[in-house]
């Protein structure tokens, strides 16, 4: 009797650890093919490498934060499918239009300079090291209320607006080309943000 019970355990176990075993080792290919999916590359990028573009004229009044930004990560990059970051420099008095981004949240790091920032009901002054989150249909705008250039880093939980920053810049080196506050709508469409316009912005 000692001896069956001794034998009917010793086979449930070795029945329980050969599943056990089945299980991680579908766990493992799982993972496996997850791993060889995914078609991001990993990156080190310099300051002032990576996608360098140039904003196009606007033939209203309206002017762009800045005159040229450079995308860094991207599906179109470097084969991202969850994350979006660039750069660009704000000059003094310079400012981001009021607009939000109604799928992805982002995230502004302020590197230099002080920025007045409107986000949603706040406002307040940042500074050197300041980070700004700004989740999905919030709206966000900002100046470069001091002397000194901002350094801008800009991050988006999903991809979308890189599209319509394409949309409304050239590459590098070539020529801009106008564009209609038509068409800067068209743009803002196919990455899934709003503009307040310009003349909805607040103003310091």
């Amino acid at each position: 009797m000692h001896a069956r019970t001794v034998s009917t355990v010793g086979t449930a176990i070795a029945i329980v650890a050969g599943a056990v075993g089945t299980l991680v080792s579908q766990v493992d290919q799982s993972a496996g093919a997850r791993s060889s999916d995914t078609s991001a590359r990993p990156l080190m990028l310099d300051s002032k490498e990576g996608e360098l573009r140039t904003r196009r004229v606007h033939t209203d009044s309206s002017s762009p934060a800045s005159s040229q930004f450079i995308l860094k990560v991207s599906p179109k990059n470097n084969g991202s499918q969850s994350l979006v970051a660039g750069t660009e420099v704000l000059a003094p008095g310079a400012a981001l239009p009021k607009h939000r981004h109604l799928v992805q949240d982002e995230i502004l790091l302020i590197q230099g300079g002080t920025a007045h920032v409107w986000l949603g009901d706040q406002e307040r002054d940042l500074h050197t090291g300041g980070l700004v989150f700004i989740p999905a249909n919030t709206w966000i705008s900002g100046k470069n209320i001091g002397a000194t250039p901002i350094a801008l880093t800009f991050v988006f939980s999903a991809p979308g607006f890189e599209e319509t920053m394409r949309c409304n810049s050239v590459a590098a080196g070539e020529t801009p080309t106008p564009i209609t506050p038509e068409q800067q709508q068209d743009c803002a469409h196919l990455g899934h943000s709003e503009s307040a316009g310009r003349l909805d912005s607040p103003k310091k």
